[in-house]
């Protein structure tokens, strides 16, 4: 999702854009030229990045996928695109990697600068992958490591259906205790203008590691109040209680029967946000959309798609639908 979406902003901006992707076509316009196969495969990354001036990094494996293909497409792969980027001389890479690698701050807004200390399979690769991403820096390609809060627009979907969809069933919506918690979110075009400014910017100044998040953001509990109100049922959010729910909800996952992975539980009871001033100061990062503003643009969305949409999903991209498991036995209650 976040791929095809970049792949429409630069060619509306003039460029040339070599996509490669494990599908073997491709509808994003605007690409020049496709790639089907895996960022491990070297021989075919040399080709997809030999005679190109930048190269983004957006292939990643996501939280839902097994362990070990996390480790081995977030890791091996990032190690294998930056190698062929080293070795064509491209000018100018930027990685994508996720403010996972914080684990559980109990500092907020988190800075940059703060420690990684990933807490999970998939943290601990976007940290292990960051690492990588260093190595190459150091050896002196202009490499910019952006780290985005969680991002929504049209195209993702995740466990965000969920949501969307008991909202359209006219249903209440549960949350972890009072839901008065601060998260963060990101509209996907406020993220791809972060790639963008990091693709012009002078060298001395993005060859860095900056947050990317929106500036705007309330309560997890208004975020999700605005779209129960959006779908205009009358419906309201629903406290749970916290330690009850929270034992229920890792009782299924250790049953392989929720959505819902640890770290994300976690997230879900405290506050969750970063510093994004090292953005703004160095890339001149300026987001246009609020939390309610990305969420809301992705309601609409899903409820002009949602034939499509509601025929679920793996859990394989951004852009499916994931298996609600036995939390779809609670719709009921609701």
């Amino acid at each position: 999702m976040l791929g095809e979406t970049l792949v429409r902003r630069l060619a509306a901006d003039g460029h040339e854009v070599h996509g490669l992707d494990l599908r073997p076509t491709t509808d994003s316009p605007g690409v020049t030229r496709h790639f089907a196969g895996d960022v491990r495969d070297n021989s075919l990354m040399v080709k997809a990045v030999t005679g190109v001036d930048a190269v983004v990094h957006c292939a990643a494996a996501l939280p839902s996928y097994p362990d070990e293909q996390i480790k081995s497409v977030i890791v091996d792969g990032t190690r294998n695109v930056l190698e062929s980027a080293y070795r064509a001389d491209v000018p100018r890479v930027v990685h994508i990697s996720s403010t996972a690698v914080y684990g559980l701050p109990k500092l907020v807004p988190t800075p940059e600068s703060h420690p990684r200390r990933p807490v999970d399979v998939y943290s601990t690769a976007k940290a292990s992958a960051e690492e990588v991403a260093e190595a190459f820096r150091d050896r002196g390609q202009s490499l910019t490591v952006l780290r985005p809060k969680t991002f929504l627009g049209p195209g993702r979907l995740g466990l965000f259906a969920m949501l969307f969809e008991w909202a359209d069933e006219a249903r209440n919506f549960p949350v972890l205790g009072r839901g008065d918690v601060r998260i963060q979110m990101l509209d996907i075009e406020d993220l791809t203008d972060a790639v963008v400014l990091a693709l012009r910017g002078p060298g001395d100044r993005v060859s860095d590691t900056f947050n990317i998040g929106a500036e705007r953001f309330g309560t997890l509990r208004e975020d999700f109040q605005a779209v129960l109100d959006a779908a205009g049922h009358g419906k309201r959010v629903v406290s749970l209680p916290a330690r009850p729910a929270l034992m229920a909800l890792r009782g299924l996952e250790r049953a392989r029967l929720s959505p819902v992975y640890g770290r994300l539980l976690h997230k879900l009871l405290a506050d969750s946000y970063v510093s994004v001033e090292r953005a703004r100061e160095r890339l001149g990062f300026r987001p246009r959309r609020s939390n309610q503003d990305a969420i809301l643009r992705t309601f609409a969305w899903w409820r002009e798609a949602r034939e499509a949409n509601q025929a679920g999903g793996s859990g394989a991209t951004s852009k499916d639908a994931w298996r609600q498991g036995a939390l779809a036995l609670t719709k009921a209650f609701f």
